[in-house]
C-alpha cells in the first residue's frame, strides 16, 4: 500500500514513516528539509521511501509536481496523511495578514488541493482510500497567542467532515486527528513553564507521546478502521 505523507522529515512525520514502512507500506514523504533522521529512515528501508522537496506554500502546482511528475498516475496512493504544518503564534491585536495568509497556504489551501488530486488518484484506481488530517487540541480549548493557529486547524476539520459526507458512498474515508501538545520543533519556542502550564492542564500530566499520534494515524489508515469516517479523534494526554 502507497501511503503520501506530508512533513515526512521531523516530529510526527518521521514517527508516522517509521510506523507505516514497519508495517510494510511504501511511504511517499513531502517535506521541504531533509534532514539527519529521514537519511537514517531512507538509508534503513531502501526502495519503500520515496521523498519529494516541496515547499507548501506553493499550492498552484500540486497536481503538476507531486502527483504527475513525483508519484505519476500509474502509482495507487491508498492514504493520505497531511502531517506538515507552520506555526504562527501571537495574539490577536497583533496579528499580522502576510505571515496569516503564509499559515494558511500550508496549513489549509495547499492540504486541500493534496486531498483533492489524491482522491482522483483513489477513483482512478479504484482505491478505498483513507484521508488523515492532523488537526490540534487547540481548536477546542483556548490557548493565548494561538488563535490564527487554531483557525487554521478549525477549518481542516470542517473540511475532513464534510469530505467524509460527500465521497463516503465510494469506500473514501477521511478523519482528523486532535493532537494535544507533543515535544517538537514546533513547540520548541515555548518556555519549560510553559510547556508544564500546558501539561497540567492534561489528566496524563505529560506531553502527548509521538508514537501514539503516529500509531492511531496508522490505524485509521488500515481496514480495522473501515467504519470510521468523519470523526476528530482525540489523542491528547486528555487534555478535554
Amino acid at each position: 500500500m502507497n501511503i503520501l505523507l506530508t512533513g515526512i522529515s521531523k516530529g510526527v512525520g518521521i514517527s508516522t514513516a517509521r510506523v507505516l514502512l514497519n508495517k510494510g507500506f511504501t511511504v511517499y514523504g513531502i517535506s521541504r528539509s531533509f534532514t539527519e533522521d529521514l537519511e537514517k529512515l531512507i538509508e534503513e528501508y531502501p526502495g519503500n521511501v520515496k521523498w519529494l522537496s516541496y515547499d507548501l506554500t506553493d499550492s498552484t502546482n500540486v497536481r503538476e509536481k507531486i502527483f504527475k511528475e513525483w508519484v505519476t498516475f500509474q502509482v495507487p496512493i491508498h492514504g493520505f496523511v497531511n502531517n506538515a504544518a507552520q506555526a504562527y503564534d501571537d495574539i490577536v491585536t497583533n496579528l499580522n495578514a502576510e505571515s496569516l495568509e503564509r499559515m494558511y497556504k500550508v496549513n489549509v489551501f495547499t492540504p486541500m488541493m493534496i486531498t483533492k488530486f489524491a482522491i482522483r488518484h483513489m477513483l482512478l484506481h479504484h482505491v478505498p482510500g483513507s484521508v488523515v488530517h492532523i488537526s490540534s487540541i487547540s481548536v477546542h480549548t483556548g490557548y493565548k497567542g494561538l488563535a490564527m493557529y487554531a483557525s487554521t486547524k478549525g477549518a481542516l476539520e470542517a473540511f475532513s467532515k464534510n469530505t467524509a459526507r460527500e465521497w463516503g458512498e465510494v469506500g473514501i474515508r477521511s478523519n482528523c486527528i486532535v493532537a494535544g501538545f507533543m515535544e517538537t520543533e514546533m513547540s520548541s519556542s515555548l518556555t519549560e513553564d510553559q510547556k508544564n502550564r500546558i501539561y497540567q492542564r492534561t489528566s496524563l500530566k505529560k506531553p502527548t507521546n509521538l508514537n501514539s499520534v503516529a500509531n492511531t494515524i496508522s490505524f485509521l489508515l488500515s481496514d480495522d478502521a473501515a467504519s470510521i469516517t468523519g470523526q476528530n479523534i482525540f489523542v491528547d494526554s486528555g487534555t478535554i
